[in-house]
C-alpha cells in the first residue's frame, strides 16, 4: 500500500515499506492527532491544568505552571503527579480541565469517511477522559466510528508512554500488536508500540508551543524526515486525513491489505 506519493505531506523510512499482512486494528491518539494542533485546543486544557493547581495549592500563576510542567515530565501527566503528591481525585481534575470551548475544532467529513472505511477494529487511546474524547470526536464528526475509547481511567491512571498503559489497552481491546497501526503526535508515545510490534505513524504539525513546554514532551513539529531517524517511528505525516485517504483508496483498489505504506 503506497502512501508515499505525496512527499510534501508524508515521509517514511522506505518507499513501499510493507504493513504486516492481516492488519486489523487502527489505534488513534486523540488530542493533536484527530484534529489539527494548529487550532490550539490543547492550549485551553493546558491553561486549565495550571489554574487548577493554582487554586488547589494557593500558588502564584507562574509557580503553578512550573509545578504543572514538573509533574508532566516526572509522572507522564499532570494528573498523575497531583494524584501521587496531593491525593487529587481524578474526576474533579478531569471535569475542570476539560471544560473548554470546542468551537476552534474543525469538522472533518473526509476524515470520518476514511476512518469508517478502514477494515477491522478502530480505537481511541488517550491520556484524557472518555467524556472529553466523546465531546471532541462529536465536534469533528467522528461519533460512532470507534469500537473502543480507552482513557486514562481504563489504564488505571497509568499514562502513555508507560508500558503498563499499553498492556492495559491491549488486554481490554484484545488487539494483536503485530496486526495494529498507531497514530500519535508525541514521538515518545510510539516507542512502546514499536517495541510491541505495531506499525507507527507520527503526526506532525506547525503549531507553536509555549516556551516553557518541555522540549522532549512537545507534540511533533519541524522537519518530518528528521523524526524518521528514530527507530520507533515508521511513518510521519502532517495530514492524517490525506494519509488515511491514500490507504483507503489503495485498499479499495487491491484485494489484500498486505500492500505497503
Amino acid at each position: 500500500m503506497d502512501v508515499a506519493s505525496n512527499a510534501a505531506k508524508h515521509e517514511q523510512k522506505e518507499v513501499g515499506t510493507a504493513i504486516p499482512d492481516g492488519i486489523n486494528a487502527w489505534v488513534f491518539d486523540l488530542d493533536n492527532t484527530l484534529y489539527p494542533a494548529e487550532c490550539h485546543l490543547f492550549r485551553q486544557i493546558d491553561a486549565n491544568m495550571a489554574l487548577f493547581i493554582q487554586r488547589l495549592l494557593s500558588l502564584p500563576a507562574d509557580k503553578a505552571r512550573a509545578l504543572q510542567k514538573h509533574y508532566y515530565v516526572k509522572y507522564g501527566t499532570t494528573l498523575s503527579g497531583l494524584m501521587r503528591e496531593h491525593g487529587v481525585q481524578p474526576a474533579e481534575f478531569m471535569s475542570f480541565v476539560h471544560d473548554i470551548d470546542l468551537s476552534a475544532v474543525p469538522e472533518n467529513p473526509r476524515l470520518a469517511e476514511y476512518i469508517a472505511a478502514l477494515p477491522g477494529q478502530k480505537s481511541i487511546f488517550t491520556n484524557g477522559s472518555v467524556a472529553h474524547a466523546e465531546n471532541v470526536i462529536g465536534k469533528i464528526g467522528l461519533s460512532g466510528l470507534f469500537d473502543n475509547i480507552f482513557d486514562i481511567e481504563a489504564a488505571d491512571f497509568t499514562p502513555k508512554p508507560h508500558h503498563n498503559a499499553y498492556r492495559h489497552f491491549l488486554a481490554r481491546t484484545n488487539i494483536d500488536p503485530q496486526n495494529a497501526i498507531m497514530f500519535e503526535d508525541l514521538a515518545d508515545n510510539l516507542a512502546v508500540p514499536h517495541a510491541l510490534g505495531m506499525t507507527t505513524v507520527l503526526i506532525c504539525s506547525n503549531a507553536r508551543w509555549m516556551d516553557d513546554e518541555p522540549v522532549d514532551k512537545r507534540p511533533a513539529t519541524g522537519d518530518m524526515k528528521a523524526h524518521l531517524e528514530h527507530e520507533h517511528i515508521h511513518h510521519v505525516t502532517d495530514d492524517i486525513t490525506s494519509f488515511l485517504g491514500d490507504i483507503v483508496r489503495t485498499l479499495t483498489s487491491t484485494p489484500t491489505i498486505g500492500a505497503a505504506i
